[in-house]
C-alpha cells in the first residue's frame, strides 16, 4: 500500500507544499461528499419514518372507524332480532324488519330471515325473489346456523353469485329457545358502506389505501377489480398478517417498493392497509439534497481556500524538515509496515472463516432439526414437525382440512409378509401421499400405519377431492409381492368442526373409525 503510494507521488513529482494541498482537497472533497451522503440519508430516513407513522395512523383510522360502524350494524341486527323473537311467527313484523333495516340507512345491500333449518323466511329487496321453500347451504347460512351467536363472515359467493359479507344475528324467545337468525349481506363489488367507509380521500404522493381479510383476501381496492382477488407476492405479507398493527417497507404484488402502514379491524379481523410508493417520496428528498448541496458548496470552498493559505505557510519549515529526515535510516521500520500488511490478510482471513462456520453451524443445526421433525422411515414430518406447523397455521388464521390416513389389514401385511415388507408399504404410501397433495399441505406420519396430512383450504369438497385421489390411486398401485393395498381416510376442518384442534383431531379421527367400521377403502367426513 505504502509503496504504491509513493510510486504515485514519484510521478507526480509533487513537494511537500503540494502534497498538502492535494491532500487537503481530497480530505474536503471526501468531508463534503461523506456529509452530503450523511445528510440524503438522514433526510431519507426522517422522510421514511414519517411517512410510515401516517400510513399506520391512517390506518389504524380507518380500522378504527370501520370497527365502530360494523358495532352498529350487529347492534342494528341484534335489536331487530329481540323484537323478532317476541313474535317470530308474525309474517308481517318479519317483513316490516326486513325492509326498515334494507332502506333505513345505507349500511346493507340486503336483509333477510331464517329459520332455524336455513329456510329464508322474509327477505329484501324484493328483487332477490329468493326461493323461501329450500334450505340453504351456503357459507354464511351453515355457519349462522351452528354457532348461534353473533357472526361475520369472510368475503364468499352467495347463492346469486355475489361477493358478500355476510352479518347475522341469533333469534331466540323468551324461553331462550334458537329460532333461527337475521342477517345482512354487503356486497363487496357493488355500492355498499365499506366503499363509502374506506374510499380514502387521502392522497398525498399517490397515497392509496385497501382491506384484506384473514385470509388476504382483497375485501376493499380503489381499484375495483382486484376485489375478491388473493394478495400474493408481497414481501410484507407475513408482517401483517401476524402483528394487530405495525408500519413496515415492502414491495407490493407489482413490484412496486412501497411504505406501508397496517392495522386490523378487531369486529372481523380484517387488516386495513394504507401505502405509497417510496419514490414518490423520496424525490422530495432529492430536491431537498438540491438545496443542501448548493449551500454547502459555497462553505467548503471557503475551507479549501484557508486551508490553501495555511498549507503555503507551513509547507517552507516542513519542507526543509522533510530532506532532514529523508536521510535517516531505520530498519525496524520496515519491518513494522511489513507487519502491517499481513494484518489486513489476517483480517480476510478471519472473516472468511467466521463465514464458513457460520455455514457450518446453521447446516448442523437445520440437519438437527430436520432429524428431530421428521419420520426416519418415510421422510414426512413426525408428531413433533407436525405441531410446529399447526402453531403456525392457527396463528396465522389459516383454516385447514385434517386428513387422518390408516393402511387397511397393516398387520395383516407385517405377519403375512414380514416387517421388511411392512416398511415397504409404509415408505410407498408415504411417496404416494407426498405426491398426491399439494405442495403446501404438510404431510406426517404420527404412528404406525397412521399418517396425517394439514391441508390449508377455502373450498370444504377440495379437500375430499384430495383424498379421493389418494384413495383410487392406492386402489389401483401394485407394490412389489405385496399386491394392493387400500386406506380408510377422516377428515375434519379447523375451525368449522370446531375451533379447539384437539377436538377436530379427535372428530377426523373418529371418522376414520366410520370408515373402518363401515367397510373400510372409503372416506368419512
Amino acid at each position: 500500500m505504502l509503496m504504491w503510494l509513493r510510486k504515485i507521488i514519484y510521478s507526480l513529482n509533487l513537494d511537500l507544499r503540494k502534497l498538502i494541498l492535494c491532500l487537503a482537497a481530497f480530505s474536503v472533497f471526501s468531508l463534503f461528499i461523506a456529509s452530503l451522503l450523511v445528510s440524503y440519508y438522514v433526510q431519507k430516513k426522517e422522510l421514511i419514518q414519517n411517512a410510515l407513522s401516517v400510513n399506520l395512523e391512517y390506518a389504524q383510522k380507518i380500522a378504527n372507524g370501520t370497527d365502530s360502524h360494523f358495532s352498529i350494524m350487529q347492534h342494528e341486527l341484534a335489536y331487530s332480532a329481540a323484537l323478532l323473537g317476541q313474535n317470530f311467527n308474525n309474517a308481517q313484523l318479519r317483513q316490516t324488519e326486513v325492509e326498515r333495516l334494507k332502506y333505513q340507512s345505507n349500511y346493507f345491500n340486503s336483509v333477510l330471515i331464517s329459520d332455524s333449518t336455513g329456510r329464508f323466511l322474509s327477505y329484501a329487496p324484493a328483487q332477490l325473489k329468493l326461493n323461501t321453500n329450500v334450505v340453504n347451504h351456503t357459507i354464511g347460512v351453515k355457519s349462522s346456523l351452528q354457532k348461534k351467536a353473533a357472526f361475520i363472515s369472510s368475503p364468499y359467493y352467495s347463492i346469486k353469485n355475489n361477493l358478500i359479507i355476510f352479518i347475522s344475528q341469533p333469534i331466540f324467545d323468551q324461553q331462550h329457545r334458537y329460532l333461527g337468525f337475521i342477517a345482512a349481506s354487503i356486497y363487496l363489488k357493488q355500492d355498499n358502506i365499506l366503499n363509502q367507509m374506506l374510499a380514502s380521500k387521502y392522497g398525498y404522493k399517490k397515497n392509496y389505501m385497501y382491506v384484506m381479510d384473514s385470509s388476504r383476501r382483497i375485501i376493499f381496492h380503489p381499484n375495483g377489480k382486484r376485489i375478491g382477488e388473493t394478495v400474493k407476492n408481497n414481501t410484507g405479507l407475513d408482517a401483517m398478517t401476524h402483528n394487530k398493527q405495525g408500519s413496515i417497507r415492502l414491495i407490493n404484488s407489482l413490484g412496486i417498493d412501497n411504505l406501508a402502514g397496517f392495522a386490523r379491524v378487531p369486529s372481523t379481523n380484517w387488516i386495513v392497509v394504507s401505502q405509497q410508493p417510496t419514490h414518490e417520496l423520496l424525490d422530495q428528498a432529492n430536491k431537498i439534497i438540491y438545496k443542501i448541496l448548493f449551500g454547502m458548496s459555497l462553505f467548503y470552498i471557503l475551507i479549501f481556500l484557508i486551508i490553501w493559505r495555511v498549507a503555503y505557510l507551513i509547507s517552507n519549515p516542513l519542507s526543509d524538515l522533510a530532506k532532514m529526515a529523508s536521510d535517516l535510516s531505520h530498519p525496524e521500520i520496515d519491518e513494522k509496515i511489513k507487519q502491517v500488511e499481513p494484518w489486513f490478510v489476517e483480517v480476510l482471513k478471519f472473516k472468511i472463516s467466521l463465514l464458513l462456520s457460520s455455514q457450518y453451524f446453521k447446516q448442523t443445526i437445520n440437519e438437527l432439526n430436520y432429524h428431530v421433525n421428521t419420520d426416519p422411515l418415510t421422510g414426512l414430518y413426525n408428531r413433533r414437525g407436525m405441531d410446529l406447523f399447526i402453531d403456525d397455521l392457527v396463528k396465522t388464521n389459516t383454516e385447514f382440512a385434517v386428513i387422518f390416513i390408516d393402511i387397511d389389514h397393516f398387520k395383516k401385511i407385517n405377519d403375512t409378509f414380514g416387517h421388511d415388507k411392512g416398511d415397504l408399504v409404509l415408505k410407498e404410501l408415504a411417496a404416494y401421499i407426498k405426491s398426491n397433495f399439494r405442495s403446501d399441505d404438510v404431510c406426517c406420519r404420527i404412528g404406525g400405519e397412521e399418517f396425517v396430512v394439514l391441508a390449508p383450504i377455502f373450498d370444504l369438497d377440495f379437500s375430499y377431492s384430495l383424498a379421493e385421489n389418494l384413495r383410487k390411486s392406492l386402489e389401483n398401485h401394485q407394490i412389489d409381492l405385496v399386491g394392493t393395498i387400500t386406506v380408510s381416510i377422516g377428515i375434519a376442518y379447523w375451525p368449522l368442526s370446531s375451533k379447539n384442534v384437539e377436538t377436530v383431531f379427535k372428530i377426523a379421527d373418529q371418522n376414520l373409525y366410520r370408515a373402518k367400521n363401515e367397510g373400510r377403502n372409503c372416506i368419512r367426513m
